[in-house]
């Protein structure tokens, strides 16, 4: 069910007025059902320079190395313990030498479509600076950022507005180049300014805004100047990753060991 009110969200047509901040009577509910079930990790509530208090899943490195942080930005509408492409990440590879800490960004009502995240797009920096605060307070000072489809979008746009925010790296997940297309806040003009390794990861069988600016992401990486943008197209992967969460996870953990090892 959700899946699929996850795809109407990202292409169904404005029908209700612009919106200026997350729906924080969501997130309490999201929270709500959240932390009495969490399996792995803990919940770490997170306060912004500005006294906004949001929820955060943390998971410790569990491996004999500890590599870094991945803070992790799930996609419209949901939450950081989201079953797809957002769990499965947050709770392995903390085998792999890396604390991952899943953050609650700004979230609206089911029923709006993407566009309408646009006003939002202020409350991303102050969120993402508090996780690198509390990793930093962890002594993990080697972050990177991971998103899925929104997430993603949101990741790249912070990194244009903080480029000395320290971050050393950016996994996007299903990340389309049509979301905000024409605005500052789309990925592909994003990616025009982020001079750091990134790894634009997805399913061959991807939702349509990901597949048809495959080659669109690549031409505007390489007007950053970068030398480190990689695109990797996952047989049989559709935009969550059915069924291939453990081959996300190794591509994900290999890219990083080779990008951002902190070496």
């Amino acid at each position: 069910m959700w899946r699929k009110i996850i795809l109407t969200l990202l292409f169904s047509l404005p029908i209700c007025a612009v919106v200026l901040a997350s729906d924080l009577a969501k997130e309490k509910r999201w929270a709500d059902q959240i932390v009495d079930s969490i399996m792995v990790g803990e919940a770490q509530w997170l306060t912004t320079e500005d006294g906004l208090k949001f929820l955060s899943l943390y998971t410790e490195n569990n491996s004999d190395n500890t590599i870094g942080g991945a803070i992790i930005l799930h996609g419209i509408g949901v939450h950081p313990n989201w079953s797809n492409v957002v769990l499965p990440l947050r709770s392995q590879l903390p085998e792999y030498g890396w604390h991952t800490l899943s953050i609650q960004l700004p979230i609206l009502p089911n029923e709006v479509e993407y566009k309408e995240y646009a006003p939002l797009f202020f409350e991303i920096a102050p969120r993402i600076d508090a996780a690198i605060k509390f990793l930093n307070e962890k002594g993990v000072n080697n972050i990177v950022l991971i998103g899925h489809s929104l997430g993603s979008t949101m990741g790249a746009y912070y990194l244009t507005q903080k480029p000395d925010s320290h971050v050393r790296a950016l996994v996007a997940v299903g990340v389309s180049g049509t979301i905000f297309k024409d605005s500052e806040k789309g990925y592909l003009q994003s990616i025009t300014q982020i001079k750091l390794p990134v790894l634009d990861i997805f399913g061959a069988n991807d939702i349509p805004g990901v597949l048809e600016t495959e080659k669109l992401k690549l031409q505007a990486a390489k007007k950053s100047g970068s030398q480190h943008y990689t695109q990797i197209k996952v047989p049989d992967a559709d935009h969550f990753f059915d069924n291939k969460d453990d081959e996300l996870v190794e591509h994900v953990r290999d890219w990083l060991q080779n990008n951002a090892s902190g070496k």
